[in-house]
């Protein structure tokens, strides 16, 4: 399986220059051969919790239906950050598509106390093609998280965050020992530039079952890694 994952500096607040950003990467992932790609945390607004009542959107924003178009044409999964309205308050969630399927929805479960203000937490944990676990920033630092995904059935974990200097130092001593452990394949997708009252630090990276560091970003760049799950192969590319 050829998993790709973004670094991207999304423009604040900017829903349709957001997508327009996704969709080149998607399309360069396509042709790379990535049968999916998944996007840092609130990728389509940026990491913005004051605004984000402003910007939640319904699962079903007809905005998105290039990405359903795209995933359907070129047969990849799709995920992409956003907040999305719930019937009691708005989520940080993962908008999934995949080709010909219905749009699902993954929540972040746990939440930092900072998002308490502005989120509220989702409830239930899913897997993509019965493998793959989304978790969203905070909890991917939580152990309780990647071994209930495990407990599901889990394969691989895939880390979409917004994370300073800071965080990128917590994940890169915590994500080894959860591969390690659950021999599991890691994945996390930061994005780049200033969030909210931070600077994100990019450095997206994979890890191996063994929880051997392969590949990363610097805390500058913008494009796409492809991580192949057999024969650990990666394809970079910068945008």
């Amino acid at each position: 399986m050829n998993i790709a994952i973004a670094q991207i500096k999304p423009v604040k607040g900017d829903i349709p220059a957001n997508i327009e950003k996704h969709i080149t990467f998607i399309n360069l992932a396509a042709v790379l051969k990535a049968d999916s790609i998944f996007f840092p945390e609130l990728s389509l607004t940026g990491y913005e919790p004051e605004l984000s009542k402003n910007l939640a959107v319904d699962i079903n924003d007809n905005r998105f239906d290039e990405f359903q178009e795209l995933s359907d044409l070129k047969s990849i999964a799709i995920g992409v950050g956003v907040p999305t309205v719930n019937k009691t308050g708005i989520r940080i969630s993962m908008i999934i598509f995949q080709s010909k399927q219905p749009r699902t929805i993954y929540s972040k479960q746990q939440l930092h106390e900072d998002e308490f203000p502005y989120f509220e937490s989702g409830n239930q944990q899913i897997l993509i093609n019965q493998k793959i676990a989304p978790a969203i920033c905070y909890e991917s630092l939580q152990i309780n998280h990647a071994e209930k995904a495990v407990d599901q059935g889990a394969q691989i974990y895939i880390a979409s965050v917004a994370k300073s200097q800071n965080g990128i130092n917590k994940a890169y001593e915590h994500y080894p020992k959860v591969a390690k452990k659950y021999k599991m394949t890691v994945l996390m997708s930061n994005c780049v530039g200033e969030c909210d009252n931070f600077v994100s630090a990019g450095f997206s990276s994979v890890w191996n079952k063994e929880g051997k560091l392969i590949t990363h970003f610097n805390n500058e760049q913008e494009g796409i890694i492809i991580f192949n799950t057999e024969t650990e192969k990666v394809t970079k590319q910068t945008i």
